[in-house]
């Protein structure tokens, strides 16, 4: 918990440089929330040579910061980890470079904690890896995707990470279950998508000829009776991209409670399916430090295998 007695002075090292003052008090204050770390730089809590700042500076090498102690009421504090989460995620982790790791992320886990969510992986890795100084997302899964994550260990990881990933040189394929017969021969979808706000506030996605430029491919991997599954490769990186497309093309993911079909739905029950059938199955990216590429696989979890063996059954 980021409860503390009394005052730290922490004195920046190189991995910490050019690190948001906000994202670095987060990492080491570990159970405390984003409101409270904003709230702690505006009052002039926290200070960085013994002067003020504002929650976007950047840390210099010898920057030495003022880390107040801390009195977090119980519906402030961020939830600690479980037991249970704590060893699912630490037997999760598929592959750990020297600056990056890469974690099969559970379905039902949000990538950041929220909008009513105390923790998310991202706040449980950080109380798991207490030996980490510095854990940052490279980029995010919706909270019912499962599969390969990638986070940076390092600034300029992150920097390095984040550069290929605009530069399109991560390669990122998730294995989907559809409804109905995909077209062995509908290989792209290619359709403007445009975010906007639910009547209750939650995010959605819509295709929207104002909205941004969104490409998805799209293969064949199995045919059954009344699904399809497909191997989806996001040419763009828009929010729920792979589910929405998959939608407008009259194939829904099962599962999918946002943008799925009714029939969708009847089917997914009869297969027993209790959750998104959206899996990061692979990930390709170049390594940091020596630009190799790295390619990592996560194997589908047991419940999706054996929806899979059901809907054999049923073919």
């Amino acid at each position: 918990m980021a409860e503390g007695r009394e005052v730290q002075w922490v004195e920046v090292a190189e991995g910490q440089v050019g690190q948001r003052i906000d994202n670095f008090l987060r990492t080491r204050l570990k159970g405390a929330p984003k409101t409270l770390v904003y709230r702690i730089v505006r009052k002039g809590e926290v200070r960085v040579n013994k002067k003020r700042v504002k929650a976007d500076y950047r840390l210099v090498l010898g920057d030495v910061v003022r880390i107040p102690p801390l009195r977090l009421a119980p519906e402030e504090a961020v939830r600690e980890v479980s037991e249970s989460l704590r060893n699912l995620l630490a037997g999760n982790v598929l592959l750990e470079g020297r600056d990056w790791l890469v974690i099969n992320k559970p379905s039902g886990l949000a990538v950041h904690g929220g909008s009513g969510v105390k923790i998310g992986l991202i706040e449980a890795l950080r109380q798991v890896r207490e030996d980490l100084d510095f854990l940052e997302l490279v980029h995010r899964l919706d909270r019912d995707t499962s599969g390969c994550l990638l986070l940076a260990k390092s600034r300029p990881a992150l920097l390095s990470l984040n550069n290929a990933l605009k530069q399109r040189q991560m390669d990122k394929q998730y294995l989907a279950l559809v409804a109905g017969r995909w077209p062995a021969r509908r290989d792209y979808v290619s359709a403007r998508l445009d975010r906007y706000e639910a009547g209750n506030g939650e995010r959605r996605v819509r295709v929207d000829p104002e909205g941004k430029v969104s490409r998805t491919r799209f293969a064949v991997r199995e045919a059954f009776g009344g699904a399809t599954l497909v191997e989806a490769e996001p040419v763009t990186g828009r929010t729920h991209q792979i589910r929405v497309h998959a939608a407008h093309a009259g194939h829904p993911l099962l599962g999918d409670d946002k943008y799925g079909s009714r029939e969708g739905a009847v089917l997914a029950r009869r297969l027993g399916l209790g959750r998104l059938f959206l899996h990061a199955a692979a990930l390709t990216f170049p390594e940091p430090t020596s630009g190799r590429p790295v390619q990592i696989k996560a194997p589908l979890g047991e419940e999706l295998e054996t929806v899979l063996r059901r809907a054999r059954t049923l073919s």
